[in-house]
This record gives structure tokens, sequence and C-alpha cells, in this order.
């Protein structure tokens, strides 16, 4: 019984020293992680920080000089707006990336709901099926398109690029809206039953209210995505409803890539997309956390 007793006393002082080194243990692992989360942010960053260094700098010292100590100019961005008019290439992508974004909103909102709550032997063959629609290049279905636009009179307009907007985003916005609606407590819709609520009643006052974190970070991710798309923008249009994408193309030549005007060109592009993302970023991640444990 001494010896048993002695022992406890001899151990008890290692209790605070155990504590002591799991505390140092978890300060160190937060610390490189911290770290190595600010690394891949600089990484991720710096090719658009030095594309907004470029924009000042004059042609010979974008191609020659690639130091970061010169004497800024505002010349390309001067040039590049006498060149072509901002402001109808902005207006362009805004009204094509929100009009898309709603449009795409519109319809997944139904479709998501009768997914989720009313699913069927086929839902998720057919949600498989509207994912692996992304994986099909838009370069596979761009002639028969080209040509159902040319004849309806949709090319080179804001409505056919809404459209094809709309067509691409669609199966990433009906697939988060149907993960949130998943996650939601399906005893809440049978109460608004009970209550006598109807079908449209349901989605509107308790549906809509109750996913408003994930409906908002979905259409965020639409808006960019839609805002970023480069591709449809140049077949689909030339003049009238070329969006901010087809003004930086505009800047390539046969003469070769003028890269302080180009870099320009691109910082005037992306500076909207880039503020809007800055000032919705906790909106998106508390959407794309919605229904996760706290």
């Amino acid at each position: 019984m001494t010896t048993a007793k002695n022992q406890t006393v001899a151990r008890a002082p290692a209790a605070p020293a155990t504590r002591s080194a799991l505390a140092s243990a978890l300060l160190n692992r937060r610390l490189w992680l911290g770290v190595l989360g600010w690394t891949l942010a600089l990484v991720i960053f710096f090719p658009i920080f030095w594309m907004i260094v470029t924009g000042f700098k004059t042609e010979a010292e974008a191609i020659a000089d690639p130091s970061l100590i010169f004497s800024p100019t505002l010349e390309n961005y001067a040039e590049v707006q006498s060149r072509a008019g901002y402001a109808k290439f902005a207006l362009n992508s805004v009204v094509v990336a929100f009009g898309s974004t709603l449009l795409a909103l519109l319809i997944a909102i139904p479709a998501a709901y009768s997914m989720a709550f009313l699913p069927t032997k086929r839902t998720k063959g057919t949600l498989l099926w509207m994912l692996s629609t992304k994986m099909l290049p838009p370069v596979g279905v761009l002639v028969p398109i080209y040509l159902l636009f040319r004849d309806t009179g949709l090319l080179d307009t804001r409505t056919g690029l809404v459209i094809v907007y709309t067509l691409m985003n669609l199966p990433i916005v009906v697939w988060m809206l149907y993960t949130f609606f998943k996650d939601m407590p399906k005893d809440i819709l049978e109460a608004g039953r009970m209550d006598g609520a109807g079908t449209l009643q349901e989605v509107i006052y308790l549906l809509l209210p109750l996913t408003l974190p994930g409906i908002a970070s979905t259409g965020l991710l639409a808006v960019i995505l839609s805002w970023n798309e480069a591709f449809w923008s140049l077949n689909l249009t030339s003049s009238q409803a070329a969006p901010l994408t087809a003004y930086i193309a505009s800047f390539s030549s046969p003469e070769g890539l003028f890269w302080a005007k180009l870099s320009a060109a691109s910082t005037m592009a992306i500076a909207p997309i880039l503020i809007f993302g800055w000032l919705t970023q906790k909106q998106m991640v508390r959407g794309l956390t919605f229904g996760a444990v706290k």
C-alpha cells in the first residue's frame, strides 16, 4: 500500500507537464497550418498581382524588365479605354451573368425540390446524367448551337448568352440546391402541410427562407462562373453583346500580344468580380457550409 501511494504521488506532477506538451504541439500544428495556408494563398494570388503590376508598366518594361521597381504609368488604361468602350462590355457582363443566374435559380429550385422531397427510382440517375453533361467539351456542341442561334436570330445578343450560360450552369445549380434541400428536416414541411400549406406556399414561406444561405452561395457561384466564361462569348458574340471576356481577347492582334495593355484590360475585367467576391465571401462560405456540423 505504501509503495502504491508513493508511485501515485510521484506520477502526479507529470500531469501539468503533459498538458503543456499537448498545448505546445497543438500550437505548433496551428502555426504550421497557418504558414501553409498563407503560402498557398500567396502562390495563387501571385499571377493576379503580377498582372496588375504589369498593367502599370510600359510595353518595353513589361517584356524586358521583370523588376518590381519601375515608374508607374496609366497610359495603358487610357489607351485601353479609348480603343474600346469598357462600360458597354461591363454592362453586358453584368446583364448576362446576373440574368443567367436568376433564370438558372428559377428553373433549379423547383427541380431540386421535386428531387429532394419527391424522389423516384430515377432521381439519382437523372442527377448523375445532369452532372455528366459538364464533362462534354463545349466545342463538341458549338456547331449545332451556332447554327440554331443563327437561324433564330440569337447570335450576338444578350438573350442568347443568357440562355447558353443558364444551360451551362444548370447542372451545378441543381446539384447544390438538391444537397441543401436534402439536409433540411422534412418535419418542417410536414408541419406546414398539416396547417394547410400547398406546394407553392411550402416553397415560398418555408423552404426558401430556411435555405437562403445555400441559395445565396449557389447564386454567387453561378455569377462567378458566368462572368469568367470565355468560350461561348467569343464564339457567339461579335460587338453588340460581347462581355468583358471578349473585351480582353480584343487586345490580341496578328502583330502579337501587347502584354502591358492586355494586363490593363484584364485587370479592368476582373476587378468587378474580385470586389464582388470579396464583399460576399462570408455569405458564400456560410452557404457552402450550410447544413454541416458546426
